[in-house]
């Protein structure tokens, strides 16, 4: 049987967890990539490793530096980090984020000769992010199969999204269900040296919901 290999970008966060596992359960031999982008919650790098480490797997880090750009509460600390959940685009948006990062891992995997891509883009928690949709995601990947060797040679490079239409809730319950151990995941946007979350930014109100909703024990470790 020919050995598939996934590329997964990989942050260490519930989601991208989730995907991680869901990519390992569909038989690929998972290639983890975390980009650091000198992000305020920069724990979650350290995060990331310790649980690759703990389910033996070995990822590669993509450093840049995205506070060069700014504009978001995620790489500019003077913008403060909401604990209002608001209409529209949050805060807490990246300027092109996933636009940068499906770029780095459409380069990774075409050089690994990898033709699938993973990422945790999550529409319906999140509909406030544009990158985040389905039609940014088939304009994406008809745009990286357009320009590269890969897409030139008539070969196609695939972006899975399969958390796209699910709820916190089924996520968590997904994850439950393949033996997923969320106490190694981190969420917040402001966790603190020790990896302690918040509990009230927009990624902490919505995983605490999802846990509530799904009936399970939220066993993210929170400050207060």
């Amino acid at each position: 049987m020919e050995n598939k290999k996934a590329l997964v970008l990989f942050s260490g966060g519930l989601d991208s967890t989730t995907v991680l596992h869901h990519a390992i359960s569909k038989g690929y031999t998972c290639i983890p990539l975390t980009i650091d982008y000198s992000q305020r919650h920069s724990y979650e790098i350290e995060s990331s490793q310790k649980y690759l480490k703990i389910i033996n797997l070995k990822g590669h880090i993509f450093k840049i530096d995205l506070t060069q750009i700014g504009g978001s509460a995620l790489t500019d600390k003077e913008i403060n980090v909401p604990t209002e959940m608001n209409p529209g685009i949050p805060v807490t948006y990246v300027p092109a984020r996933n636009t940068i990062f499906l770029s780095i891992a459409a380069a990774y995997a075409e050089k690994m000769s990898i033709d699938q891509i993973f990422i945790g883009v999550n529409q319906i928690d999140y509909s406030g992010y544009p990158d985040c949709r389905p039609d940014f995601i088939d304009s994406f990947k008809k745009t990286i199969n357009l320009g590269t060797k890969t897409g030139v040679d008539g070969k196609q490079l695939e972006i899975n999204t399969p958390l796209i239409n699910m709820s916190k809730k089924d996520i968590i319950k997904y994850g439950h269900n393949m033996g997923i151990d969320y106490s190694q995941t981190v969420s917040c946007y402001q966790l603190d040296r020790e990896g302690n979350a918040c509990g009230h930014c927009d990624a902490c109100k919505l995983r605490k919901e999802g846990f509530l909703l799904a009936g399970l024990e939220d066993p993210t470790r929170y400050k207060n």
